[in-house]
C-alpha cells in the first residue's frame, strides 16, 4: 500500500506483526518454545541468547501494540498488568513524589504507597477530574504541598472504577512544566479510544489481560514510551525483575488483539445503550458512563477520546444489600473480577479490602461484552427488579 495512506487502527490490529510474505510462508507468527538460544562468543546487541532477556514470540504483539499507540518503539510486553505498572513506577527517582488519582486501580495505589515505604518516595493522592487540584499537587502548591514539584504524575482516564475523565493534555502540560514524567494507564480506553503518547504522555501502560487480549484467558501487561532512554529502562526492568511473558500467552494475546476493533465497537455500542436505559430505570439510583450527556466526564471524553468505553458504574436503590442481590440474580452476566472480555461481567468493587474508601459501598462495575444487547438488558432488568423490589 502507498506510504502516503496511513492505515486505520481497525486495519492495524489485523495487519501488524505479521511474518514477512514469502512463498509458502505462514500467515501467522509461530510460537517458539525455547528458553535459550545457540550462542557463543560476544553477544551482539539485539541478538537472542536467553528468553528472559528477549524472545521472538514477544515481537509481533509488541510491534502491533506499538503501532496502535503510535509509538516510536515497540511495546515492552510484561508478565501482568501490575508488572507493567511496577515497571513504569520504577522510573520514579529515589525520594521523588508521585501524584496518583484517588480512584485509580486499587493495586496501583497500594503499590505506590508500598514503593514509598520502601524507598522514601512520596505519594500525593488527588481527584484526577479536578484539573486545578491536580496541577497544584504537581507543582507542590496548596495546603499539603511544600513547594517542591512532583517527579511523576500518574493518570487513569477513565478511572477504575469511578469513570472520572481527566483533562489529559492540560495535566501533561502542567507536569512537563515542572519536569515531571507523565504515565497514563490506558487500559479502559484502549489505543482505539485514545493515544496518550499523542497527547504528550511519557509512558503508557496496559493490562493486556483486559481488552487487548480480550478473552479472559491470559494475564499480561505492556508498557510503551517514545523516549529511547525510558523505553530502554522499561526493558531493563523486565529483564532484571524477571517480569516476563510466556510465549504461549504472548501468542494468545496477539490472536486476541486481531478482533479488538470489532469487539470494542460492539461492546461500546452495547454499553452506551445500556447506560441510556439504566439511567431511566426505577431501580437505579445512579449510573456513570461518559456517553451520557449529563455525565461529569462527557464533554472531556467527547473532546479527547474516540468512543466512550465499555465500562459502566451502577448504584441500585437499596444500597449494598440490593447491589449484592443484583449480582446474585443475574444469569447471563458473569459475577467476576477483571474486565474487557467478550463476556459481560459485573462485581461490587468495595468487596475488596484494598478498594479506596471513597468508592461507594454499593457501586457495581459492569464490563459490557459483545452479546446481544437485548439479552443483556433483559437479564439486568429482571435482576434489578428482583434486587430492588421495583415494579412497572
Amino acid at each position: 500500500m502507498p506510504d502516503a495512506a496511513p492505515l486505520s487502527p481497525a486495519t492495524i490490529v489485523v495487519s501488524a506483526g505479521r511474518p514477512a510474505r514469502t512463498q509458502a510462508g505462514p500467515v501467522n507468527p509461530p510460537i517458539v518454545l525455547s528458553s535459550t538460544y545457540v550462542s557463543q562468543g560476544a553477544v551482539p546487541d539485539g541478538e537472542l541468547f536467553y528468553a528472559r532477556a528477549d524472545t521472538e514470540t514477544w515481537h509481533p504483539f509488541e510491534e502491533t501494540l506499538g503501532a496502535l499507540e503510535g509509538s516510536a518503539h515497540p511495546a515492552v510486553l510484561l508478565g501482568s498488568g501490575m508488572a507493567a505498572i511496577a515497571a513504569a513506577l520504577s522510573l520514579l527517582p529515589p525520594g521523588g513524589r508521585v501524584v496518583v488519582p484517588r480512584h485509580a486501580y486499587n493495586v496501583t495505589v497500594a503499590h505506590a504507597h508500598d514503593l514509598a515505604a520502601r524507598t522514601g518516595a512520596q505519594v500525593t493522592v488527588v481527584d484526577v477530574a479536578d484539573t486545578e487540584a491536580v496541577v497544584a499537587a504537581v507543582r507542590g502548591d496548596g495546603p499539603d504541598g511544600d513547594g517542591s514539584p512532583a517527579a511523576m504524575l500518574w493518570v487513569e482516564s477513565p478511572t477504575n472504577p469511578m469513570l472520572e475523565v481527566a483533562d489529559v493534555p492540560a495535566l501533561v502540560e502542567a507536569a512537563h512544566a515542572v519536569g515531571a514524567l507523565v504515565a497514563v494507564d490506558n487500559t479502559f480506553a484502549t489505543p482505539l479510544g485514545q493515544q496518550p503518547l499523542a497527547l504528550g504522555a511519557d509512558v503508557v501502560v496496559h493490562s493486556v489481560t483486559k481488552y487487548l487480549a480480550g478473552h479472559s484467558d491470559v494475564v499480561l501487561g505492556a508498557a510503551l514510551s517514545d523516549d529511547p532512554a525510558l523505553h530502554a529502562a522499561l526493558r531493563r526492568y523486565r529483564t532484571l525483575h524477571g517480569a516476563i511473558a510466556g510465549p504461549t500467552e504472548a501468542w494468545l494475546a496477539l490472536r486476541g488483539v486481531r478482533t479488538l476493533a470489532l469487539r470494542v465497537e460492539r461492546s461500546q455500542a452495547n454499553a452506551a445503550e445500556l447506560a441510556r436505559r439504566l439511567a431511566e430505570h426505577p431501580g437505579v439510583a445512579q449510573v456513570r458512563h461518559p456517553s451520557l450527556p449529563d455525565d461529569p466526564g462527557h464533554a472531556r471524553a467527547a473532546a479527547q477520546m474516540r468512543g466512550f468505553g465499555s465500562i459502566l458504574g451502577v448504584r441500585p436503590h437499596g444500597g449494598v444489600d440490593a447491589a449484592d442481590a443484583l449480582v446474585a440474580a443475574v444469569r447471563l452476566w458473569v459475577p467476576a473480577t477483571s474486565l474487557g472480555g467478550v463476556e459481560s461481567s459485573l462485581e461490587r468493587r468495595r468487596r475488596f479490602p484494598l478498594e479506596t474508601a471513597s468508592v461507594p459501598e454499593d457501586l457495581l462495575r459492569l464490563s459490557v461484552g459483545v452479546e446481544d444487547v437485548e439479552d443483556l438488558w433483559r437479564d439486568l432488568d429482571q435482576a434489578l427488579r428482583a434486587a430492588t423490589g421495583v415494579t412497572g
